[in-house]
């Protein structure tokens, strides 16, 4: 039997235990508050309000706990409770937990996403994956703590769970490739990318999906775990681009002829204000079958439109190669007794 004392003193505690939290909850309000607003990050100010109500109910469940133990019951009735506060204790922490990674998620993405409306719709997305998966590793807790065995339970979801999971397996991937991807940054909005066999322009980053205007004009829907699994070639990134031309001239070429064009690609390069001057590289690099090969590489500036200069510099080639008398050689076929041979 409990005695009087006992009864007090387990009420003492419950009731220490309320005015406790209550007067942490409004010191946050009233100290923490004010000091974290004079810091420069917002982290700290999202940390003291979202955690004001939850370290309460912690503070309040660990109260009733030594409550309890000041009093004396039967078994069965000890065990129960001891497994309701074992899942009040885990769910309040969890409560605590989430509401840290809500902050820092949100401090994180929203200190990016100043300016940029796609970064924005990124939040509720990583937010709700965030939370579920805290809150299921929490619940988890929870019912291992309550004496549930968790493996058998999950194990005897059986066959449709197997197949749900199956089913949100890809789904899964896509959101933590998204995440992956804000987290690693390997581009931006409007950046121009080539991932596999497609190169485009990014046009939107979700939480599942990105979205790639191709050169060619359709829009590619790419899921986000593609990116985690591919190479990924920022081209807007790039100093400079490259471009490789190679260019077949006829075998009658004199050796005169050829010193010539190699002058001429020289010329191109120097006349072309969009190309860097200090990179290109021409060389007589091959006897090919059909023709001597020239190797005629250079760069284009990064703010220059690579296109408008590509398109150019071929215009200019093929000028001053007609004005100059070089032929640029083609396949061409020879018929011997009557037998075709290419």
């Amino acid at each position: 039997m409990n005695s009087l004392h006992d009864w007090l003193r387990a009420v003492a505690f419950a009731v220490g235990a309320w005015v406790l939290g209550q007067v942490v909850y409004r010191l946050a309000g009233a100290v923490l508050r004010p000091l974290a607003k004079r810091t420069s990050t917002r982290l700290d100010d999202l940390l003291v309000e979202r955690l004001r109500a939850p370290v309460v109910v912690l503070i309040t469940v660990l109260g009733f706990i030594a409550s309890f133990q000041q009093l004396t019951f039967g078994e069965r009735v000890s065990v129960w409770a001891e497994r309701v506060f074992h899942v009040a204790v885990a769910l309040a922490v969890t409560w605590v937990v989430a509401r840290i990674a809500m902050a820092v998620i949100e401090e994180l993405l929203q200190g990016r996403s100043e300016g940029r409306s796609q970064t924005s719709r990124m939040l509720p997305g990583v937010r709700a994956v965030v939370k579920v998966l805290v809150w299921g590793l929490g619940i988890v807790v929870a019912l291992n703590n309550a004496g549930y065995d968790v493996a058998a339970l999950l194990a005897g979801i059986g066959i449709g769970g197997l197949a749900l999971a199956l089913a949100a397996q890809e789904t899964v991937a896509n959101v933590f490739g998204g995440i992956t991807m804000y987290a690693d940054r390997p581009f931006q909005l409007g950046a121009r990318v080539r991932v596999n066999a497609h190169d485009g322009f990014v046009q939107e980053i979700g939480i599942r999906s990105t979205r790639i205007q191709a050169l060619a004009g359709p829009i590619v829907v790419i899921p986000n775990k593609k990116f985690t699994e591919s190479t990924i070639e920022n081209v807007s990134d790039e100093p400079s681009r490259r471009v490789l031309v190679e260019l077949g001239l006829v075998y009658e070429t004199a050796p005169a002829k050829l010193e010539r064009a190699m002058a001429v690609l020289k010329e191109i390069v120097m006349a072309h204000q969009e190309i860097l001057e200090e990179r290109h590289i021409i060389s007589f690099n091959a006897f090919k079958e059909y023709a001597l090969n020239i190797l005629f590489i250079y760069f284009i500036r990064k703010d220059a439109d690579i296109f408008e200069a590509h398109s150019r510099v071929n215009l200019a080639i093929l000028r001053r190669f007609h004005e100059e008398g070089l032929s640029l050689a083609y396949p061409t076929a020879v018929e011997l007794a009557g037998e075709y041979k290419p």
